[in-house]
């Protein structure tokens, strides 16, 4: 059987099979942000209202989520910003190795400097 690539000359049932799914596929990706924190907080006042503990694991899981999304973003803004750091570090080095360098210098002589006293 030969494949028809071509939309213009597909039957209806093709497509309508096509429609719905790029209707799927478009639309499948949008979970809403908000869905899982509205499903724990769900979970949390559901199990306050039938007079149950919330159990501690889902406090620690939300923690340990927290933590993760963390450690995500900082290492995420260090790789951003690390040239600039390691910059500033280079030049604190430069400034203090100059400084010694130029009070090596006017050690003996008789010049005074107000950095080398």
């Amino acid at each position: 059987m030969k494949l028809n690539w071509n939309p213009l000359k597909w039957n209806w049932k093709t497509k309508c099979i096509a429609l719905v799914l790029v209707i799927l596929v478009h639309f499948a990706p949008w979970a809403k942000a908000n869905d899982y924190n509205t499903a724990v907080i769900g979970h949390i006042i559901t199990q306050k209202i039938q007079g149950n503990n919330v159990d501690t694991s889902v406090l620690e899981a939300e923690l340990h989520k927290l933590a993760h999304t963390f450690a995500l973003e900082m290492t995420s803004v260090l790789e951003k910003h690390l040239p600039n750091i390691l910059e500033g570090i280079a030049k604190e080095i430069r400034d203090k190795s100059d400084l010694a360098y130029k009070c090596g210098l006017l050690e003996n002589s008789k010049i005074k400097d107000k950095d080398c006293t």
